[in-house]
């Protein structure tokens, strides 16, 4: 048995915008390849575009998350709620602009070696409020 002991820390100005802290709490041992973080945002914190080689899963544990694949309407979840991104599908997601919001992602080391993640642009203030004001009806 191997106990973890996980450190939050900022996340990069290069993969997000507003407060984020991500603390890795799980990182499998091979065979295993499944990673989870626990990421809390602050109102309207967000990543930027990115996508995942594996795919991705996020669970919802407090507040109100929007989420977003390229192209795709504005998907609002709240605690409890789960996603699943698909493989190589360039999305974002954060928090809407008056709640803090934390979820759990979970995803996989790709077998080949390769990259996790894949970050692009970020999401800019203006698309941002646009999507919020999209979950709104605004």
């Amino acid at each position: 048995m191997k106990q973890i002991n996980p450190q939050t820390s900022k996340g990069p100005d290069d993969w997000f915008t507003g407060d984020v802290h991500p603390t890795i709490v799980l990182a499998g041992e091979e065979p295993s390849r499944v990673r989870m973080g626990s990421v809390h945002f602050a109102p309207g914190a967000r990543t930027a575009w990115h996508s995942h080689a594996v795919g991705q899963y996020l669970h919802i544990v407090e507040g109100i998350a929007l989420v977003q694949e390229r192209g795709g309407d504005v998907v609002t979840l709240h605690p409890g709620e789960t996603i699943y991104t698909a493989p190589g599908i360039e999305h974002w997601h954060g928090a809407s602009p008056d709640s803090f919001m934390v979820h759990l992602a979970i995803w996989e080391v790709p077998g080949d070696g390769g990259a996790e993640t894949t970050w692009g642009v970020h999401i800019t203030d203006g698309e941002y409020r646009q999507a919020a004001d999209a979950r709104t009806g605004a």
